[in-house]
């Protein structure tokens, strides 16, 4: 990793005649920086070295939930599900750039190149379908589900407007990419499918139900190797395996609600969110054994890890608190207060996550 050539001493200085304040983004951690959007407020900043939330960037919009980051770590983009637009951040100067107006409830985003995919509802009336029998309206985004199949913008950020759409199923959630970049591999929860499509033309090239195996995929991962993939099935309380041509394997066992999903770098651990169980759970990437089950808060949908590897950081939105757990002893040993709702967050350098990867 890069080092910056200068001390702390002399970027505090020069920060302060410049009239910059001391918890601006560009004070650059050694170890890298975390960036956590915030539901009910804007993004948060954790410096790396001392774990701790150390300012936060104003994204002049409302309720982000999706947020990305350029290889580059210049720009960052958060989806911004009331104002139905993104919001590009200038990383160096710690501000706002601009707004790249998207569509209805856009959520997540995955950010490739100079280019941010982002899944969004033209006629959404709200949030997921609830499991038969669930009077429950638990993390639901609003009152009815929606009636028209999801899109998939490709915004180009360069030139800062969306230059492509994908049509994906109902209520798409998760967004991944083949490991050659040619797929697009999209969840959607309310028909309960997976599909692939060419990413150049957007062709769909393959649906994949899941209800043979359980209800809701949301997270969805392609392990490093690209010899298979997983996904969340968040009602069944299962993750699903699937090959190298997306065809489901079989299923196993979680704790209540998955979501979120990611491996480590080197594809030998599977780590999973089970929200409702309040469980990171962590799983052999080979055998699909369980490991160890990590307690933890509550509505932590979403996690990375740390540039190096050494930790994990979790987000939890209920508990308004950001968890780091020691990768090696999968045990949490330090909680961040971060309040205004924690929905989702990414590091630079990147890094392995459930929401982004390097």
């Amino acid at each position: 990793m890069m080092r910056h050539p200068f001390k702390k001493s002399t970027i505090v200085i020069a920060m302060l005649l410049s009239g910059l304040t001391t918890t601006s983004p560009i004070f650059a951690a050694d170890k890298g920086m975390a960036y956590v959007s915030n539901q009910n407020g804007d993004v948060s900043v954790i410096d790396l070295d001392s774990f701790t939330v150390s300012g936060s960037i104003n994204i002049d919009a409302k309720s982000p939930r999706g947020i990305g980051i350029t290889a580059d770590g210049k720009s960052l983009v958060t989806a911004n599900k009331d104002d139905g637009n993104i919001s590009v951040i200038d990383i160096p100067s710690g501000k706002f750039s601009k707004h790249i107006a998207i569509g209805k409830n856009p959520e997540f985003v995955r950010v490739v190149g100079d280019r941010a995919y982002v899944s969004y509802e033209p006629s959404s009336k709200g949030g997921p379908p609830q499991k038969p029998g669930d009077s429950t309206k638990e993390d639901a985004d609003d009152d009815n589900g929606p009636q028209e199949r999801a899109r998939i913008a490709i915004v180009d950020l360069n030139k800062g407007k969306v230059i492509k759409e994908i049509i994906g199923g109902p209520e798409t959630e998760g967004i991944e990419f083949s490991k050659n970049g040619k797929k697009l591999i999209i969840t959607n929860e309310a028909d309960n499918t997976i599909t692939i499509h060419d990413l150049k033309s957007g062709k769909l090239l393959k649906s994949v139900p899941t209800s043979k195996f359980g209800e809701r995929p949301r997270g969805i991962k392609v392990s490093p190797d690209g010899k298979f993939a997983v996904t969340t099935l968040e009602l069944s309380n299962k993750l699903l395996i699937l090959d190298a041509k997306f065809n489901p394997v079989k299923a196993i066992e979680t704790g209540q609600a998955p979501y979120g999903v990611a491996f480590d770098r080197e594809g030998k651990r599977l780590f999973v969110a089970a929200t409702k169980a309040k469980l990171l759970q962590v799983f052999d990437a080979n055998s699909f054994e369980l490991i160890k089950n990590i307690t933890v808060s509550e509505r932590c949908w979403h996690f990375t890890f740390t540039p190096d590897e050494s930790q994990l950081l979790l987000a939890c939105g209920k508990s308004d608190e950001i968890l780091v757990i020691d990768a090696k002893k999968l045990e949490v040993t330090k909680h961040i207060a971060n309040k205004d709702t924690p929905w989702g967050i990414v590091t630079y350098p990147k890094s392995m996550g459930s929401l982004d990867r390097p």
